[in-house]
């Protein structure tokens, strides 16, 4: 086991290096002037070609990675353009928001999906199960920017159920000090019940939005690893014993199908991080996502290359300690 987690740790060195390499190349082809978004229309010829000098512009492709990796090699993430700041404080500002609505979601998605898979493959060929099918295809299918928007309407703007967007009313802002920020976790620290209800408010609407897509690849999973489980010799032994379906089904059978939708669910942390993009965006909240989608209308490259690569090394680091839980949740896998 210690073999094997040593070498996934010196396979993140090759990985990390490309994935620098594809942020900091895409962004350096894509069209558009840093040097003219910071000094806008107004610029004269020698500002802007002083100001493209000072921050490395006319330096070869390779000149202008090595000081980007050079940055990352030092823990830094550069300076954002726009705030002046480093994008790590940026970024570290955002970041509570951003893991509040994924784990949010995962909250929705994981129990939705394990539910909706197991009816599904209990009911095998019954309504229950083509409507699960149907639901889950639909759900993958689903733009979450366009879903959100529904939401939005129906339950805020037309039933006023929900408040429409943002984390916290205004009225409770003065009253929740920043903690964790994560105001699910700061209003409960400081006692302030009122405004716990009302953040989990705010969240009800994106939390969904953004489980629709993971809720719907687990359910799809847990009802195909099911169906094999339940075929297996010692499920039928377990049947002849006289044990009640639901004691087979739930005791013997779902545990030993949850490493495939453990697999699942560790991938879909990468599908929340890029919808966290679009789902904080359409709700507006100030998350990672945002400061992503914010710092490319701005062209501030040094802020969108720290945060995707930030982003892309939490999805990679994610999917290892996902892969290093197997052994856990089944002892049959052994890393040799």
């Amino acid at each position: 086991m210690l073999r094997y987690v040593i070498k996934r740790l010196l396979l993140l060195i090759p990985t990390l290096f490309g994935i620098s390499v594809a942020v900091f190349g895409f962004l350096y082809l894509i069209p558009g002037d840093p040097a003219q978004a910071i000094l806008g229309e107004r610029a004269t010829p020698e500002m802007l070609a002083r100001l493209r000098e000072e921050m490395g512009l006319n330096d070869p492709f390779w000149v202008q990675y090595g000081r980007f990796a050079g940055q990352l090699l030092r823990g830094e993430l550069g300076r954002s353009l726009r705030s002046g700041l480093p994008v790590s404080r940026d970024i570290a500002v955002r970041l509570p928001a951003t893991i509040e609505l994924t784990f949010a979601a995962m909250l929705v998605a994981i129990p939705l999906g394990v539910l909706a898979g197991v009816i599904a493959a209990v009911r095998r060929r019954t309504i229950l199960d083509y409507g699960v099918m149907a639901g889950s295809m639909v759900g993958v299918s689903m733009p979450i920017f366009w879903l959100g928007l529904v939401m939005m309407y129906y339950l805020a703007v037309d039933l006023k159920w929900l408040p429409p967007s943002g984390r916290l009313s205004v009225e409770y802002e003065a009253q929740v000090p920043f903690i964790t920020g994560m105001y699910l976790v700061d209003t409960l620290l400081v006692g302030n019940l009122p405004a716990f209800v009302d953040a989990a408010r705010h969240l009800v609407m994106p939390a969904l939005a953004l489980a629709t897509i993971p809720a719907a690849f687990i359910a799809r999973m847990t009802r195909s690893s099911l169906l094999e489980v339940l075929r297996q010799d010692y499920v039928r032994t377990a049947r002849a014993k006289g044990l009640l379906e639901r004691i087979v089904t739930l005791r013997h059978a779902l545990p030993n199908a949850m490493l495939p939708v453990l697999t699942v669910t560790g991938l879909q942390v990468g599908s929340l991080l890029g919808g966290a993009v679009l789902t904080e965006t359409i709700f507006s909240l100030n998350g990672v996502g945002r400061y992503i989608v914010d710092s490319i209308s701005y062209r501030d490259y040094p802020a969108v290359q720290g945060a995707v690569f930030f982003v892309a090394t939490l999805f990679v680091l994610t999917n290892l300690v996902v892969d290093l839980l197997y052994a856990l949740v089944d002892p049959r896998i052994r890393y040799d």
